[in-house]
């Protein structure tokens, strides 16, 4: 997975799996949550929306199963 750091007041970085459709997102909070069959084109929508944090809202929140990782602060993904 290759990092990309994003302009935005909920998250810091993301990243996406292309063979495995999961999503990486890291919070401000620190938060890093996993999110599992995300197709590629709602990864590069997310890329290019204006906020960042409305997009997650709208398409990914609550409709991709996910997994906060391991060391990460709980919490971040679902106080939006």
């Amino acid at each position: 997975m290759n990092e990309t750091r994003v302009e935005s007041t909920t998250l810091l970085a993301l990243a996406y799996d292309d063979a495995h459709m999961v999503l990486r997102l890291e919070f401000r909070s620190s938060a890093i949550y996993h999110y599992y069959g995300v197709p590629a084109a709602v990864h590069e929508a997310l890329l290019g929306a204006p906020s960042k944090g409305s997009y997650f809202n709208r398409v990914i929140r609550g409709r991709f199963p996910c997994a906060l990782c391991a060391g990460a602060q709980p919490g971040s993904a679902g106080k939006l």
